[in-house]
């Protein structure tokens, strides 16, 4: 078996196993007696990661975006952040706007880059590494849940998904550019202020980004928690505009919701009794409860309530490669 038919989750749970490290969004090391410092490193190619319909501003952006969410995830505060390049032979003005859409992302996280390295490559790639502290007794991981706990979700799942699909169906420039479903694709937001006020509330018992998509992360979630999860169809955010589908799902807004990647919204569990506090902490939306085994979703109410497997399944980045 090779390592595309393996599949990207398969060969990171191989790798981790074998250096008998911790799974999580960002690695953790002690800075001082009563802080963490936790970083991450994320890697994007131009063939596989960026879109031609990109610029190379929206470039920057991205990188810097999925980096950081990372830092969201564990509730942690952005210290800088390191982005080493491989570049083609382009033209200066390639590079300048590139750097200048990192710089506009890392400075809404009110952070900085702050340092790197270039070499020539044949390919575009980049790697962002980035850097963030946060207090011992606050730091959110993604171990900590417990049966009963809320299940609940930043932002609206599926809504990048449905940009790439927009994309899919031969949007003009004037289209692509007005469209809100293509700018969350293109522009993520990292969710740093929600994570430093979900880490305050001090109610957060789990938390991950949802990058790889709601499902696969739902699927990586019970799996270190030793759990299961129920998840209300009726409760998922609906997408805002109807512009993109997965053709091949029965139901393609549910599709987009649970199985696309890209949306970079924060994925976490509350204990029951402490949601009061997290509401007044960010804006979520509670989306199921924590259980014994099995990730379900249950559909329709009372006597017609049915529930299904949730797939594992999400964004596979080796099998882009293909």
């Amino acid at each position: 078996m090779t390592l595309y038919e393996l599949g990207e989750t398969a060969i990171v749970n191989r790798i981790v196993k074998r250096l008998n490290i911790e799974f999580d969004d960002c690695a953790i090391l002690n800075l001082t007696d009563t802080e963490y410092l936790v970083t991450t490193t994320d890697m994007f190619h131009r063939v596989t990661d960026f879109p031609v319909e990109m610029s190379t501003w929206q470039i920057g952006w991205m990188c810097a975006a999925a980096t950081l969410s990372d830092i969201a995830a564990m509730g942690a505060r952005p210290q800088g952040m390191l982005v080493s390049m491989g570049l083609p032979d382009v033209k200066p003005a390639f590079v300048d706007s590139m750097i200048e859409g990192m710089d506009a992302c890392v400075r809404r996280c009110d952070t900085a880059i702050i340092g790197g390295d270039t070499d020539s490559h044949q390919e575009l790639t980049i790697c962002g590494t980035a850097l963030g502290r946060v207090p011992k007794h606050k730091i959110l991981r993604r171990s900590g849940a417990n049966i009963g706990d809320l299940v609940c979700i930043t932002g609206c799942p599926g809504m990048a998904g449905a940009g790439m699909a927009a994309l899919g169906k031969g949007l003009t420039e004037q289209e692509i550019q007005d469209s809100i479903l293509v700018k969350k694709f293109f522009e993520p937001i990292p969710r740093i202020k929600e994570g430093l006020r979900l880490a305050e509330s001090g109610a957060v018992t789990a938390m991950m980004d949802n990058s790889d998509g709601l499902a696969l992360s739902l699927h990586q979630l019970a799996d270190i928690n030793g759990c299961g999860f129920r998840i209300c169809a009726d409760l998922i955010p609906v997408l805002p505009e109807p512009e993109g589908s997965l053709d091949h799902d029965p139901d393609p807004d549910m599709a987009l919701a649970l199985y696309s990647g890209g949306d970079f919204e924060l994925l976490f569990t509350v204990r029951a009794s402490r949601l009061a506090d997290v509401r007044r902490a960010c804006e979520l939306t509670v989306i199921g409860e924590a259980t014994s085994n099995g990730v379900f979703l249950a559909e329709g109410k009372g006597e017609e309530c049915t529930t299904k497997k949730i797939e594992r399944r999400g964004y596979r980045s080796l099998v882009h490669l293909r």
